[in-house]
């Protein structure tokens, strides 16, 4: 269970700057008093880029995480090397048949499975591939080639002005304000100064659970005071404030909502214009996060955000609790966007960066 918020968390006093409109309030979290590794600022040169190579990095030195994350997917996987470790080129169509079962179940889907069998089918017929470790790494590379080609850029684009805008996007019960939370807890980690926008004006729990968030971050955050105030004018206040008082990134709660539901996918679409009236170019990021566990059920919801707001990025969730894997490949090769992020258990660090070559030794170690 969460714990509840600090009782020092109080709503800032405006005595030398304008205060917020009336039906929003700006809560100050207290800050903790450990020294961040990384204290430069958005307003010096290339903040955002060593942000990004930082996080790259911790993505490298938590490869762990990822392989305790994608065991049951590597479990799944697991009967590719028994097949290979005595493979002979007589078994070689009887291996193939059961080497593309194993990937159809862990979703990797029909069309990627056929493209990369019949690739190996080739390789061996033409004397490409002699053995069976040789296959294995052929199949990685095929994998790696996939997500590379077409998601190559998983990284946070965050441009080279403050504050850095990012939006959080996604149906009911993915995970949208756990990952918005994640995501502030390891940005701040870094050293940005981060400010959180309670968007989500829908859902009346929504709110109270990133006042939490912030609790536990010691991020400052904007929610609405009034019930059933809008999405947009939320989301508004807290990108003027973060332009006013020098935060660095300010990151976006939204409702959740069914990609059929048109009404409130057009509320998507008068938030981002919203931000974008402060800050020009504004949102940088549209992160949409998925639920791992619905496997390639996650790509028509993909395809309605996309078409409607335009996503750059995404954020897999619930990772730890399928054998699924297959199915990161799966929206990346089919929607051509990038995988920014990966939730592989419920810790407050286990939102990973994305990193293609970890994830493929994390399935196929």
């Amino acid at each position: 269970m969460a714990s509840p918020l600090p009782s020092s968390l109080h709503r800032l006093s405006l005595l030398s700057k304008p205060s917020p409109p009336q039906n929003h309030r700006l809560l100050v979290t207290p800050t903790r008093p450990e020294l961040s590794r990384f204290e430069c600022r958005a307003g010096q040169t290339g903040f955002f880029t060593r942000l990004g190579r930082l996080i790259k990095e911790k993505a490298k030195s938590d490869v762990e995480k990822l392989f305790s994350g994608f065991s049951k997917t590597r479990d799944n996987l697991a009967v590719i090397d028994e097949l290979l470790l005595y493979w002979n080129l007589a078994d070689t169509d009887r291996v193939l048949d059961e080497l593309e079962e194993a990937l159809l179940v862990s979703d990797f889907g029909p069309k990627i499975t056929i493209k990369i069998v019949e690739s190996l089918r080739e390789d061996i017929v033409a004397g490409k591939l002699k053995s069976g470790s040789e296959i294995k790494e052929a199949l990685k590379k095929s994998v790696l080639d996939l997500l590379t080609t077409k998601g190559s850029k998983t990284e946070l684009q965050l441009g080279y002005r403050k504050p850095a805008v990012v939006m959080i996007v996604g149906v009911n019960g993915g995970g949208k304000t756990t990952s918005l939370g994640k995501l502030a807890y390891r940005l701040k980690k870094e050293g940005a100064k981060v400010l959180m926008a309670a968007g989500d004006t829908f859902r009346a729990a929504a709110c109270d659970q990133l006042e939490i968030w912030a609790g536990r971050t010691g991020c400052e955050i904007v929610v609405a005071e009034k019930e059933k105030a809008k999405a947009a004018s939320v989301i508004s206040q807290a990108v003027k404030r973060g332009k006013e008082q020098g935060y660095d990134i300010v990151l976006c709660d939204t409702s959740g909502r069914l990609h059929t539901n048109y009404s409130l996918m057009e509320e998507l679409i008068a938030c981002k214009k919203a931000v974008s009236k402060v800050i020009p170019g504004a949102p940088n990021e549209i992160l949409q996060v998925l639920d791992g566990t619905t496997g390639l059920n996650m790509l028509p919801q993909a395809r309605e955000f996309n078409e409607i707001v335009g996503i750059t990025g995404l954020i897999l969730t619930k990772l730890d609790g399928s054998a699924r894997g297959g199915c990161v490949v799966s929206v990346v090769n089919e929607l051509g966007i990038p995988v920014k992020f990966v939730g592989v258990g419920e810790g407050v660090e286990d939102l990973q960066p994305f990193d293609a070559e970890a994830f493929v030794n994390a399935i196929f170690s």
